[in-house]
């Protein structure tokens, strides 16, 4: 189970496919898909153009809608952010060329017989229904609304995490650590700690939304309620609370706005720059970007590298692994069922780890012991987080199998110089796996064949 913890994106999943975009496609708030098959409209409602065909990549056609599709979700993330939009042309390039390396990537997988059963479908359907803080009905009418059927929706998803499998495959065994990549990761490390640049922040934000359309009554009312907050925030109201009671930013209601320690880079500039001057607790002056008005506030400044401390979970697990006389759909529902057993004191979870997980923590009844951030790949990691001491999750499915993760206990710890040395080696497994990851898009991208078709007169 010691795994670094991989990119994973997926514009309508809360964990699936690891595309690497860059960070300002990265939203804030997740935005569904558009159908990429039918002409949809244009902002000011008239139709589109009948669609055709921009490109052929081994013969499997990539539509204009497609390229148009795609760009407009990418720049509801923008907008969510506060970020402009590349030149039109550069920016259709550049989504035709992810494109093309995605259908590159996914024609590889059918080859090397890479498949998802339903049951992982089914599971990052209802993460990105928690994501949204709704029910996989509401979640589904939404999706609808906005023009995209279910079956354009679930294979979307399906593609995502087909093609997570495909890179886990490929690069895993690429990637290879030594004690002189840790030692040199350390001392780069302690050098950039004096270095302003490395400070990393924690930042909360209440997000009221302006739709698209707003006249100028609409914005000015929505303005005042974002000072009306802004005031409460500053008279000392709890934040957290705030935002599950005002934001309109999908996930506020869970993470009470946070969005979470990272490096200023990682944050849209508007919200860096709205923060330089205050001190860890400051609320900023309401700042507007293309998704609405953001009140934030700072939860913690400090400088970057291994963290002394950490937060640290003691869980286990039972694991089944899917094969030719178990698919992943009956893994799930088997351990569904063995967690209403525990859940009615009909069976004891360490009783039923010994007897059926296949993992060598069964013989300790499923007992995985203190884990750091980052031991565990993210589905599981995700898992773990989402739980308080003694709850048990819905049965999780990962690269290793289908896990049932109960939480024991968790605590805040502070590390040791061995467990220090093994964060460093997570984070530079991540940066070593990034580079293969690139490179071997690249290769996959150079063996297609790739003919660009021009639009017609």
């Amino acid at each position: 189970m010691n795994q670094r913890a991989s990119v994973l994106w997926l514009a309508c999943a809360a964990q699936a496919l690891a595309l690497h975009l860059p960070a300002a496609a990265q939203g804030l708030r997740v935005a569904p898909p558009q159908p990429g098959g039918r002409p949809a409209a244009r902002p000011d409602g008239s139709p589109r153009s009948a669609d055709y065909i921009v490109a052929v990549v081994n013969s499997e056609p990539i539509t204009n809608n497609e390229v148009r599709s795609r760009m407009t979700r990418f720049e509801r993330q923008f907008a969510q952010q506060g970020q402009a939009v590349p030149p039109r042309a550069e920016f259709a390039r550049q989504v035709l060329e992810r494109l093309i390396a995605e259908k590159a990537q996914l024609q590889h997988a059918r080859e090397a017989g890479i498949k998802v059963d339903e049951a992982l479908v089914d599971q990052a359907e209802q993460n990105l229904a928690k994501q949204n803080q709704v029910e996989v009905a509401e979640l589904r009418r939404r999706l609808t609304a906005d023009g995209l059927t279910l079956p354009q929706f679930r294979e979307e998803l399906r593609n995502q995490l087909v093609l997570t499998r495909l890179r886990e495959r490929e690069l895993e065994s690429r990637v290879k650590i030594t004690d002189l990549d840790v030692d040199q990761f350390l001392r780069e490390q302690q050098q950039a700690s004096t270095d302003p640049a490395s400070q990393e922040i924690n930042l909360a934000h209440i997000l009221v939304a302006v739709p698209e359309n707003a006249n100028e009554a609409q914005i000015a009312s929505l303005r005042a309620k974002a000072q009306r907050v802004q005031e409460r925030a500053r008279a000392g109201e709890d934040f957290a609370n705030l935002a599950r009671e005002a934001s309109d930013s999908p996930g506020a209601g869970a993470s009470g706005g946070q969005v979470g320690l990272r490096t200023a880079d990682r944050y849209p500039p508007l919200f860096v720059q709205a923060i330089q001057n205050l001190a860890e607790g400051g609320v900023s002056e309401i700042v507007r970007s293309g998704a609405g008005f953001h009140v934030i506030k700072v939860i913690e400044k400090r400088k970057g590298g291994i963290p002394g401390t950490v937060v640290q979970n003691h869980a286990r697990h039972i694991l089944l692994r899917p094969g030719p006389q178990l698919s992943e759909t009956a893994a799930v529902q088997r351990l569904a069922e063995f967690k209403k057993r525990v859940q009615a004191n009909q069976a004891d979870f360490a009783q039923l780890a010994r007897e059926f997980s296949q993992d060598a923590s069964a013989r300790s009844g499923g007992d995985l012991g203190w884990s750091n951030p980052g031991m565990f790949v993210p589905e599981f990691e995700d898992a773990v987080n989402s739980l308080a001491p003694g709850q048990i999750a819905d049965p999780v499915i990962s690269r290793f199998g289908v896990h049932l993760i109960q939480l024991l206990e968790r605590r805040q710890s502070k590390l040791s110089e061995r467990e220090q040395r093994e964060i460093a080696r997570n984070l530079v497994r991540d940066k070593k796996l990034d580079e293969a990851y690139a490179q071997w898009a690249q290769d996959v991208r150079g063996r297609a064949y790739v003919e660009f078709r021009e639009p017609p007169q």
